[in-house]
């Protein structure tokens, strides 16, 4: 008998009669496209058979919900790949993450390059294979014996409704009927299977050859170290050729201007292997840079109200318990040191002992908001395996504050914080950002990781809303991804290319004031406890340095480029002279060099263009005789016979930093 349907657009509504058994192929079937459906909501596969009174919605490849299936169908192809390569090897989980998916497996031998290759040359076999994902419900007890010889996949059916909460586990199964999708060959038979939830694309074809293995790395059971060590195969996987192409371009820019290349190529930092992992020095032109960026944010501090303060990088056991961060941050410090039978940390914040000065006397509401602030060091015992350059580090230096305020003045102080945030992110040139609220997980194993009542996280959770939505900024919600002690807004920044930072933070904290027994004395002379609000303008300096040399591949704007100006004669004779506008440069507080090298005038001038300065200037006889000197540019331009203190003014001028 005839179904009504409705054939759901972005600009219409289409009721539809159609025959008992259609499905989203024969509605969607000829737009290779589409690639599931969504159902009355919820999204499907395409061979869904519609019921009675269903409204139903294509879903493109190239939206959200649709990369995620291509991926994720991908990551299945890669999986029948390798059995097919190595019959032993058993499955794990294989999830679509951003711009691709991985698939993990136990498997004997370690993966290689070559391997990799394999792996994507049987894809391609495959995927012309047109294979069919056919989806099938199963129960407990049928799945457990179809996949006896999968470990990890029995394991996922025994944990079932719990398995969300597991690496990647959620497109296996869930809390409600277990599957299992067949790869149907065109002759009927059964390519490969796997426990999963779905949906897919129809068939392998549908991936085309937007897809590509990138790369192999080891990996824990559910994500967790105490497991067995797996395999995991990572890819990528896009709508189309042209998406995949234009990916792989981003990743050569980005590999171009990968801050580590060019951190040693321009002599700015290093990570020696006697210091051990994620602790980097930093070179005399890296200095600078660093130097630079703390001068401009404690001056910008001062005048936004700050007082500068100074703490000690360890302290006693008994600080961080109170504090709170032994136990519910202890895996993120450094063992103990034992010092006469006390145990001493290093510190993995600085909130703690502000705690302290704020304790040294009593304080009155007339002091609030009483303002803290310092570059303090802070050690956290960052596994090796998320390290990553200086935007990954074991030693971060922080531009850390904390406010003091009445809780009627949360609000204020978090809208001044952010207004703080936000100039000092457009100065530095990151002039694209949206803000992050991160929030508590009140279910699963998560949960219990997060100290206060439901009212103190409502209360602390609706004022960083409140300011977030009235800064007129994109607000995204982070389920789960707040501070044990309270909730934060980040501030997620653009970098040239496109990716996004975590820089900036704002945090909530409604447990510490309490913990400490922090109180001042309110306008009616009885104590009131304080609200604590922490603050990171950069996050962290060393991370910030190494965002600032992606974003500009290098080419600091020059007021932060650690030379300025480098001063080129043609010849030897002329060094004196370009010697005598250094110092005048020098005098009003430029970062000026003379290459005094052997070189050739071709070599010194292609070594200034390496190193990205933003001047050269140059001189030779003409020059000498006009008292000028002739502009080179980071871009190439020239301009020729510019008189000496007309080019002192221009760069004085262009490397002024910036003032609010």
């Amino acid at each position: 008998m005839p179904v009504s349907i409705t054939v759901v657009r972005p600009d219409s509504r289409e009721p539809r009669v159609v025959e008992t058994g259609t499905t989203g192929l024969d509605l969607f079937g000829d737009d290779r496209t589409v690639v599931a459906a969504r159902v009355n909501g919820t999204v499907v596969d395409l061979a869904r058979v519609l019921d009675d009174g269903d409204e139903i919605e294509s879903v493109a490849a190239s939206s959200d919900e649709g990369l995620a299936i291509v991926r994720h169908s991908c990551a299945h192809v890669t999986a029948q790949a390798l059995q097919r390569l190595h019959a032993d090897a058993k499955l794990g989980i294989g999830p679509p993450i951003a711009d691709g998916f991985y698939y993990d497996f136990d498997i004997a031998q370690p993966l290689t390059p070559e391997d990799l290759k394999a792996i994507e040359k049987e894809m391609v076999g495959i995927v012309k294979e047109r294979q069919r994902f056919v989806r099938r419900v199963v129960s407990d007890a049928d799945a457990a014996v179809e996949l006896a010889d999968e470990p990890y996949k029995l394991e996922l059916i025994g944990l079932k409704g719990s398995a969300a909460s597991t690496e990647g586990a959620s497109v296996e199964v869930g809390a409600g009927e277990l599957t299992i999708y067949d790869n149907v060959r065109r002759d009927g038979s059964v390519a490969w299977k796997d426990l999963c939830r779905g949906p897919h694309v129809p068939h392998t074809g549908y991936l085309g050859n937007g897809w590509a293995i990138t790369r192999s790395s080891a990996a824990y059971w559910r994500g967790d170290q105490r497991n067995q060590q797996l395999q995991r195969v990572y890819g990528t996987a896009w709508a189309s050729k042209d998406d995949l192409v234009a990916y792989q371009n981003r990743l050569a820019e980005a590999a171009r201007r990968d801050h580590r290349k060019l951190g040693a190529e321009l002599d700015l930092f290093s990570f020696p292997e006697e210091l051990g992992a994620g602790l980097p020095v930093f070179h005399p032109k890296g200095g600078v840079i660093k130097r630079v960026m703390e001068d401009y944010v404690r001056t910008a501090h001062i005048r936004s109200g700050f007082s500068y303060v100074g703490t000690p990088h360890i302290a006693k056991e008994v600080l961080f318990r109170t504090s709170g961060h032994i136990p519910y941050f202890a895996d993120g410090m450094f063992p103990p040191m034992d010092d006469d039978g006390q145990n001493y940390y290093l510190k993995a914040m600085n909130c703690p002992m502000h705690n302290l000065i704020f304790a040294s006397r009593g304080r009155s509401y007339r002091e609030l908001p009483l303002r803290l602030f310092e570059f303090g060091t802070v050690y956290r015992n960052e596994k090796s395996g998320v390290l990553q350059g200086l935007t990954r580090v074991r030693s971060i230096t922080q531009d850390d504050s904390h406010s003091y305020v009445t809780a009627d003045g949360a609000a204020a102080e978090v809208k001044h914080l952010l207004t703080f945030i936000t100039n000092l992110l457009e100065d530095f040139g990151l002039n694209e950002y949206y803000l992050e609220l991160s929030t508590r997980d009140t279910e699963g194993a998560k949960s219990t990781k997060f100290i206060g009542s439901d009212e103190q996280w409502e209360t602390a959770t609706a004022v960083l809303e409140q300011v977030g939505r009235e800064s007129g900024l994109d607000l995204v919600p982070d389920p789960g991804g707040a501070a044990y002690y309270g909730p934060k807004i980040s501030v997620q920044a653009k970098d040239a290319i496109g990716r996004t930072w975590q820089m900036s933070t704002i945090q909530y904290d409604f447990n510490q004031p309490a913990r400490f027994g922090l109180t001042y004395t309110g306008p009616d002379g009885h104590p009131a406890e304080p609200v604590m609000i922490h603050s990171a303008k950069f996050g962290s300096i060393e991370r910030f340095i190494g965002v600032l040399t992606e974003h500009y591949a290098g080419a600091f704007p020059a007021w932060l480029h650690p030379v300025q100006v480098e001063c080129i004669p043609v010849a030897a004779e002329y060094e004196p002279y370009l010697a005598e506008v250094a110092a005048k440069l020098a005098a009003a507080d430029v970062r000026v060099e003379v290459d005094y090298s052997d070189d050739r005038f071709g070599k010194k001038i292609r070594n200034a263009q390496t190193q990205k300065v933003p001047f050269m200037l140059i001189a030779g006889e003409q020059d000498v005789s006009a008292g000028a000197v002739s502009f080179r540019y980071r871009d190439g331009s020239q301009k020729n016979g510019v008189p000496v203190q007309e080019a002192i003014d221009e760069i004085v001028a262009a490397t002024r930093p910036p003032r609010r």
